[in-house]
């Protein structure tokens, strides 16, 4: 398991985030100033610099639950609410979307520009808020400091990390489904045809060398597949043309998307029940952690600003029938984390620092992703 997926993995579920969250605020007719206003706050919270310094150290990806409960929170950073049924297809649409992406990369370093890819198209969104846009690029810089030295090997390893987090997703989607790059089954399709990895060659030749290295040897042989070669590789660099179209927002036309449970991750959501009881000492270190993080209270509508609720389905009865019909175990509880600064509560949890410190080492905590929940409570 590759160490260094995590960042990878957080941005461009959360670029998926967004082209959803674009489409559903431009559908339902949201107010400009109010859509822009949600998209710039889940922004700026997203690409937090101290969040993004946590996210980029080297360390295992977390839980499917730690990470679903992080994009919650995330998705309420702003005046915007979403119901339980909603969130639930938003999260599938996320994850459904980046798994595509990966599997359809020509080479393991192509997940990159995936990556930059959406954050290209974030920058569009935020491009009139010089501010937040700044965010933005030093994210990006982090990514080609961090992963411009990775060998080939290292990309592999990354994406096969992310192929194993995925690997029990088949939710199916009605884009894929109409676009007949995905069964009936959530299993994807995969290409015979298209562009080769940048610096191989069409497949089609055999050639065959002698113990001195010498090309003594051709054979020809046809091949199923239609296989051209790129023009030119996608540029790794903060601007410039990344060829590959993986990662960009194929909600930019306006389609109505549908998601259901393949009868196989249905069996799986019921096998993968968790003791959803939170553990009250975790929960104290995590509120601790948001405290010596800056902790404040979580913003309200102020004045004249008024909330409103996202509705990812067509219809509030759809919806509804949703949150009827998908399984328990399917959906995720979600641990609210205090990050207030009442004394008492400051003093009670300084006496629970003090007895972790004198503590013996204890093995990790199951709940992985906790540190980080508990930073995007501070934000």
């Amino acid at each position: 398991m590759s160490a260094r997926a995590l960042p990878l993995l957080f941005l461009n579920l959360g670029g998926e985030m967004l082209y959803i969250l674009d489409q559903r605020l431009r559908a339902q007719s949201i107010p400009a100033e109010k859509a822009r206003k949600v998209m710039n706050d889940i922004i700026t919270t997203m690409f937090n610099k101290k969040f993004m310094e946590e996210l980029f150290k080297p360390q295992e990806l977390y839980s499917k639950k730690a990470l679903r409960t992080l994009y919650d929170r995330l998705a309420h950073a702003s005046i915007m609410r979403l119901n339980q049924a909603s969130m639930d297809k938003l999260y599938d649409l996320m994850t459904m979307a980046f798994k595509y992406q990966v599997l359809l990369c020509p080479r393991p370093k192509d997940i990159l520009l995936v990556t930059f890819n959406h954050l290209d198209t974030i920058k569009d969104f935020v491009h009139d808020a010089p501010g937040i846009l700044n965010q933005v690029d030093e994210t990006a810089r982090q990514l080609i400091e961090t992963y411009s030295p990775l060998s080939a090997g290292e990309f592999q390893l990354i994406r096969q990390t992310l192929l194993i987090f995925f690997q029990d997703m088949h939710i199916r989607v009605s884009i894929f489904l109409k676009d007949k790059v995905q069964n009936s089954n959530g299993r994807f399709v995969l290409p015979i045809s298209g562009p080769v990895p940048w610096g191989t060659e069409v497949p089609g030749l055999i050639r065959i060398f002698n113990h001195n290295g010498d090309e003594i040897k051709r054979t020809e042989f046809t091949t199923e597949g239609n296989y051209f070669i790129p023009q030119r590789e996608g540029s790794f660099d903060l601007y410039g043309d990344r060829v590959l179209k993986l990662g960009t927002n194929m909600y930019s036309v306006s389609r109505p998307v549908e998601t259901h449970m393949s009868g196989s991750s249905k069996n799986l959501a019921s096998q993968a029940k968790e003791n959803v009881a939170p553990n009250p000492l975790a929960k104290e270190e995590l509120n601790f952690l948001a405290r010596l993080l800056g902790g404040v209270d979580v913003k309200k509508p102020a004045g004249s600003e008024t909330g409103f609720r996202l509705n990812l389905f067509t219809t509030d009865e759809e919806e509804e029938r949703a949150a009827l019909t998908r399984p328990e175990e399917a959906s995720y509880k979600v641990v609210n984390i205090e990050a207030t600064q009442e004394p008492g509560r400051r003093a009670e949890l300084s006496r629970i620092l003090g007895e972790l410190e004198e503590a013996e080492p204890r093995p990790e905590s199951g709940e992985k992703g906790e540190d980080l929940l508990a930073l995007m409570d501070a934000l």
